[in-house]
């Protein structure tokens, strides 16, 4: 937009020129393009209420030499035609001003160089105006470009992501853990705190394992491990008695035990009744409980349901499950190629002491089993009774065997704990 095109169209009155001035020493078209500017100027101070209006005079009767191309104004002020030619007539519209009073006269003094200032001010500002709307349109045209700019990339379809498989998925958790294990592993190690807390932790797991490694492998082995019997030897025949070896065993089928049975330990003695056991089942042979199978009275078996793991011996764990029984299990004893059986009666769980709980009379033949209980400790003693069923037991014999012992006051226990060994207390 230029400073002219905002003002209203106005009559334009061209000054005449000064008489020191030659016409006809300027070319046609700079002698247009002055009178252009200068109409333009005459329209600024026509519309300035401090002026008044130019005072204008017919124009001479005659034209001049070599006169000058007159300025045809359009309706539109901003684009003026120029109309060259020798000989052209002036448009009525304009005419020449000899008065001094012109609007150029009183503007501009050639002799003092001055000019009115509040004119050349709405001059100035037309200008300010038109460079202000020209940059305005060029910077709102430049963000409208970077707008479009960015809504086209925003517009272009993003990349389909990359497929990673769930194996390559799991190794990278893998990796990543990895490092992060390692990182805190480094900084761990590079404490100083780290060897003294190390130590005391190896100290307590040595001190658990030596302590109750009993309580955990009797557990495995009533609970996790399968019975190492071959099922076939669980199968009793009840006619094949003629097939029964010599050897004195005890076998339960319901819980797996095969076991010799060590009859030379001696009741009153805790070292022999432990060397006794890790061999097998040890006859605990007391006053009132010192029957042997085929005989009135109670025979009584005693065996560990856990033990050290440094003590030695196959049978440590031999009655770990004894305390699944139930009554109408069944109990064999092979003895002098004999097999007798056996049924389950009751349980009964009394203190180590209590060995008045063995003395059930002489009235038939009975079989008791002892061991420790809970397991991996000697808190109590668990006894397990039974009645003979086969052969008949209305053929059981009187008890003639005289080598008993009066002065076992204890059932036999397992071997001391490694707090007990260590500080000498049961």
């Amino acid at each position: 937009m230029r400073p002219e095109d905002i003002r209203p169209a106005a009559n334009i009155s061209v000054p005449p020129r000064q008489a020191s001035v030659q016409v006809s020493d300027r070319p046609s078209g700079s002698q247009a393009a002055a009178e252009l500017v200068r109409s333009q100027i005459d329209s600024i101070y026509a519309n300035d209420p401090h002026h008044s209006a130019p005072v204008t005079t017919e124009p001479p009767s005659a034209p001049a030499a070599n006169p000058v191309a007159p300025i045809a104004v359009a309706s539109n002020p901003a684009t003026p035609v120029i109309q060259p030619g020798p000989g052209a007539v002036a448009p009525e519209n304009i005419s020449a001003t000899t008065s001094s009073s012109s609007p150029y006269e009183r503007t501009h003094d050639e002799q003092q160089h001055t000019t009115n200032a509040n004119a050349w001010s709405n001059y100035h500002s037309a200008w300010q105006s038109y460079y202000q709307q020209y940059y305005e349109r060029y910077y709102v045209g430049k963000v409208h470009e970077v707008k479009q700019s960015l809504e086209s990339e925003a517009n272009v379809a993003p990349s389909e992501p990359e497929t990673v498989s769930s194996n390559e998925a799991m190794y990278d958790l893998r990796e990543k853990l990895r490092l992060e294990i390692n990182e805190r592993a480094k900084k761990v190690r590079k404490s100083r705190h780290f060897v003294p807390v190390l130590a005391g932790a190896v100290v307590m797991i040595v001190f658990v394992l030596l302590q109750f490694n009993r309580n955990v492998i009797a557990a495995m082995n009533a609970y996790v491990t399968p019975s190492s019997l071959d099922p076939s030897s669980l199968i009793i025949d009840q006619n094949a008695a003629g097939l029964v070896s010599a050897d004195p065993r005890l076998i339960i089928p319901s819980i797996g035990v095969d076991v010799p049975i060590v009859w030379d330990a001696i009741a009153s003695n805790e070292d022999s009744l432990n060397a006794a056991m890790d061999k097998g089942v040890a006859w605990f042979n007391i006053k009132g409980a010192n029957a042997k199978p085929g005989e009135m009275g109670n025979f009584a078996l005693s065996g560990h349901s856990s033990n050290d793991w440094l003590d030695q011996g196959d049978y440590k764990f031999i009655f770990a499950r004894l305390e699944q029984m139930k009554e109408g299990d069944a109990i064999y004893v092979n003895y002098n190629s004999v097999r007798y059986t056996y049924t389950v009666t009751n349980t009964q769980v009394v203190k180590p002491t209590d060995v008045s709980a063995l003395r059930v009379g002489t009235d038939k033949p009975r079989l008791t089993l002892i061991t420790c209980t809970p397991l991996g400790t000697a808190l109590n003693r668990l006894l397990v009774f039974a009645d003979q069923v086969s052969p008949d037991p209305t053929s059981a014999t009187a008890h003639t065997d005289t080598t008993t012992t009066d002065s076992a006051t204890q059932m036999p226990s397992n071997s001391p704990t490694f707090l007990e060994r260590l500080f000498g207390a049961r």
